[in-house]
């Protein structure tokens, strides 16, 4: 209950957040450079790893100190060592370096491992907080959300944030220490060299930032590209057995390599091009001042105003100069994308739950299966025209409900609204006496099931997917269940019966077999009301007389709503409801209505 509550607060907080954007701008609405909001929530992740952190920081001291202390150790153990012809000088800085060497190794090691299980147990919440809200949502937000994307935020996004924490969170700081390490240093040995340092500083600077500039826009470009791939990916491998069947396969090929596989391509050039630039230019700077420094500095040391040692300290300082430098550019990137990826991932963590629990909600206790629709009126989209208009229904417990219509006339409109999968525009829908609105989801779920047209199977066992519906069912029950809607024979033939894997979708069965299953599963539920959503369309002839005997004996007892195109199939129904642009315009028996002569006689007659 606690977990419920907290989700309607984060709920209600969202719908303002989200200022009712389209679902799409949740990708498209950021604007580039530093987010207050977004950083802070990202640093609300590091709080509960504040001793490893702290642990990490500290070993990454150890590294500066050994970076910036070897090279005057080396100047040192030159000077005095090998020109003094000192061995035991010589032998001790040799010594000395080797401890710092290791002590920075061993500093280095700590903190990308603390700072990399922290990276990964972040990953491992945001994808979780992800999954669980991604849950909850509407099922209009999956109509407009592709798959595709969804998993570039819980992959893609959610890696940029892990490198940020693993190598950027605290290797930023070091980049800055070492710099501002290098430079004291630099300046405490001799300011002249410093001096010739920092000339080439200026032009570096400026190649950082146009590197800065261009290097963000190019991997944001990357990022999208990538998205777009994954979603096209996923559409076309869902949509398979459609391309074969329309031996669209190389249409298919064409759009992905042609279009979307290229321009992910043609992103991905222009970023390395652009890192293809910025790196060599720092290095050739890099190489430069090192030019610059030995004529310098070999002047000052013929005129023996410096010593070789000072002047080798210098030339190892200047190529660690560059170093952090490099570093810190790749850094505020990844600071720029971070801040867009933690941005996609708050907009879809925050995007409103449309359908959830008040947090004053009650369980539903267990109904007789009364549903009553009290004038309601239900539009898909705010100012969208109306889908339902003014329904008025009565069904008592146990009786059988077919809706008819056209295609579009709002039948299985009214079945989502049974199921809560979104609520009346005006009016309200209420199961024994209680608004739908007024009781918690999963006590209206559990004591209803629903068979879609196209149903869903997961991959796994026979067994499993039947079991979807009730989880504590026995071995027996579940096969009662198949028995019971014909399922059992084609089963008990399959390589491993009830424990065949069936694979991602029911790819290895036939459309009609899954469709029994299907039944099953939902029967195994033992529901008060059940709706059967165009569920026997795919079932050949024999195998749906088989069902329909089946079902004159499971639904007794049951409230139960059937949408059909074939009228055959609901003769025998109690109540046949007549459906036309949202409205409702006959209702009776089967034989009331065909003596009334009118839409129903018609399509009962054109069957």
């Amino acid at each position: 209950m606690a977990a419920t509550q907290a989700r309607e607060t984060k709920r209600s907080t969202a719908k303002s957040a989200a200022d009712n954007k389209s679902i799409l701008e949740i990708d498209d609405d950021h604007k580039p450079g530093f987010d207050r909001a977004v950083t802070a929530r990202l640093f609300a992740y590091l709080k509960p790893h504040r001793s490893e952190l702290l642990v990490a920081i500290v070993a990454m001291f150890f590294t500066v100190f050994a970076n910036v202390a070897s090279p005057p150790l080396i100047g040192w153990a030159i000077d005095e060592g090998i020109r003094r012809r000192d061995m035991s000088v010589l032998l001790a800085g040799v010594l000395i370096f080797i401890v710092l060497q290791l002590l920075g190794f061993l500093g280095f090691r700590i903190q990308l491992s603390k700072m990399a299980v922290i990276g990964q147990t972040i990953i491992r919440q945001l994808r979780d907080q992800l999954f669980d809200h991604v849950q909850y949502l509407s099922i209009g937000f999956f109509a407009e959300y592709e798959v595709g994307r969804l998993i570039a935020r819980i992959i893609s996004d959610v890696n940029v944030v892990r490198e940020a924490v693993t190598f950027a969170a605290v290797g930023s700081i070091r980049e800055v220490l070492m710099l501002f390490g290098i430079i004291i240093s630099m300046l405490l040995i001799n300011i002249p060299l410093t001096a010739v340092a920092f000339t080439v500083l200026v032009a570096l600077l400026l190649i950082a930032n146009f590197w800065r500039i261009h290097a963000r826009a190019a991997y944001l470009r990357v990022s999208d590209s990538n998205a777009k791939v994954y979603a096209e990916l996923s559409e076309s491998f869902n949509g398979v057995r459609v391309t074969q069947a329309f031996a669209r396969q190389q249409q298919n090929y064409d759009r992905f390599a042609g279009d979307i596989n290229m321009a992910s391509r043609r992103a991905n050039v222009r970023a390395a091009l652009i890192s293809g630039t910025f790196y060599p230019s720092v290095e050739l700077i890099g190489g430069v001042a090192t030019g610059a420094l030995i004529f310098v500095g070999g002047t000052l040391a013929l005129d023996e105003r410096i010593t070789v040692g000072v002047l080798l300290a210098f030339i190892l300082y200047i190529q660690q100069f560059f170093f952090p430098i490099r570093l810190l550019a790749q850094r505020y990137n990844l600071l720029q994308n971070v801040i867009a990826s933690g941005y996609r991932i708050f907009k879809l963590m925050d995007f409103p739950v449309d359908i959830g629990d008040s947090v004053d909600a009650d369980e539903l206790p267990p109904i007789e299966g009364r549903v009553r629709f009290e004038d309601v009126s239900f539009r898909y989209v705010r100012d969208g025209e109306l889908v339902l208009k003014n329904i008025n229904l009565d069904v008592p417990p146990g009786a059988t409900v077919a809706f008819v219509g056209h295609t579009g006339a709002g039948k299985t409109t009214l079945v989502k609204l049974i199921m809560r999968f979104y609520d009346a525009t005006s009016g309200r829908v209420t199961v024994d006496g209680q608004d739908l609105r007024a009781v918690t989801q999963n006590s209206l779920r559990r004591q209803i099931s629903v068979v879609p047209q196209d149903t869903h199977l997961f991959s796994g066992s026979v067994m499993d997917n039947i079991r979807y519906g009730r989880l504590d069912a026995s071995d027996d029950e579940v096969v009662a269940a198949a028995k019971a809607v014909g399922a059992h024979s084609f089963i008990s033939q399959m390589p491993d019966s009830y424990q065949s894997d069936i694979k991602e979708g029911g790819a290895l069965l036939s459309t009609g077999q899954r469709q029994l299953i299907a039944f099953a599963r939902a029967l195994l539920a033992d529901p008060r009301v059940l709706i059967l959503d165009e569920a026997t369309s795919n079932i050949d002839t024999q195998t749906e007389r088989q069902i329909q005997t089946a079902l004159e004996h499971l639904l007794l007892g049951r409230t139960s709503f059937v949408i059909a195109h074939r009228l055959s199939t609901i003769t025998s129904a109690d109540l046949i409801v007549v459906m036309d642009h949202g409205r409702i315009i006959e209702m009776g028996s089967h034989q009331e209505l065909l003596d009334l002569e009118g839409v129903y006689h018609q399509l009962f007659t054109l069957a």
